[in-house]
């Protein structure tokens, strides 16, 4: 990258956020310190109103703005397969705020690039694959990522799979997951008095009220993990060691049942994973037969011993 470009991929980064560090462009860049330094002054120089506070990093004064900035064609091709991921991975009203974006970004494109693109539209595709969860229905998580971010209580109108019914929950979001082919808005709930991970696709009704809750103390997904192990509550963790052999064949399902983590030992793989359904991870385990062991709960084990008993008996009067 030439300077000019990168004078103008710097002055790009400062309007992402409201400060931006000097080692996080040193880093992006992959340059020293002291070439951050060198060019944030020519910027400057420039005449590019850039402040600084000390110990924090630069940010861009308000009101100033680039002009309107053409994207390359490397970028508008990776924000197109973008957009095919976002229409089957997400719900509509994220899908119509991506599409409106990605608009904006062609509209600034010059013919031979918007050409490309047309022609690569039709060359890329997102499968769902095969998996009984159903696709993200909805249009809530939109709603939900300003929810998060403005700390807004939240009432869910939510189906309870185990129970068969629906309750209405009033929950603190701290944050939203895509894991087990599916997006969890993990909260507080208040209904429960502890931290709960609903499913997107099972809110049936959400409102996003003026109610602002003080953040509790969790941040990440694995602290989340914990802290529900320590309670034991509606979540299991589950451990197996699947045979090398038939390891191979669960890298592409393992995710939809809430994978967490894998090491290999002896020929063997040993896999963790966490759970509310039992059953459901009992019945997709015994497909695998002898080239698997339960190690952990003994419930799942229990479990799977009924399923053993229940086929052999049915298969039995068949004889």
């Amino acid at each position: 990258m030439n300077r000019i470009d990168r004078l103008t991929a710097i002055l790009i980064h400062l309007q992402t956020k409201r400060i931006v560090k000097a080692e996080e462009i040193a880093d992006r860049f992959e340059m020293s310190l002291r070439t951050v330094y060198r060019d944030v002054k020519a910027l400057m120089e420039a005449g590019v109103p850039i402040g600084s506070e000390a110990g924090k990093g630069y940010f861009i004064v308000d009101g100033y703005h680039l002009p309107p900035v053409m994207f390359t064609q490397d970028e508008a091709s990776a924000m197109m397969m973008a957009g095919k991921l976002v229409e089957r991975m997400t719900d509509r009203s994220v899908q119509v705020a991506f599409n409106g974006a990605l608009l904006k970004i062609k509209s600034v494109l010059n013919e031979a690039e918007k050409d490309h693109l047309e022609s690569l539209q039709n060359h890329i595709e997102v499968l769902r694959p095969h998996t009984s969860l159903p696709a993200q229905t909805g249009n809530f998580l939109t709603d939900l990522q300003k929810a998060v971010v403005g700390r807004r209580v939240v009432l869910l109108d939510y189906f309870n799979n185990n129970q068969n019914e629906i309750t209405q929950r009033e929950v603190e979001p701290i944050g939203l997951f895509f894991y087990s082919a599916a997006w969890h808005l993990i909260a507080w709930c208040r209904l429960r008095n502890s931290f709960r991970d609903f499913r997107c696709d099972l809110i049936k009704e959400l409102k996003v009220t003026p109610s602002i809750f003080e953040p509790r103390n969790i941040s990440t997904m694995q602290e989340y993990f914990n802290s529900l192990q320590q309670s034991n509550i509606e979540m299991n963790e589950v451990s197996v060691v699947f045979q090398r052999e038939e390891s191979v064949k669960v890298n592409n399902s393992k995710h939809y049942f809430g994978f967490i983590s894998e090491e290999e030992s002896d020929g063997q793989m040993r896999m963790k994973f966490l759970t509310s359904d039992l059953p459901l991870m009992a019945r997709w385990l015994l497909s695998y037969g002898r080239g698997v062991e339960i190690e952990k709960p003994e419930q799942l084990k229990d479990i799977m011993t009924g399923l053993v008993e229940e086929l052999q008996e049915h298969y039995l009067k068949l004889v």
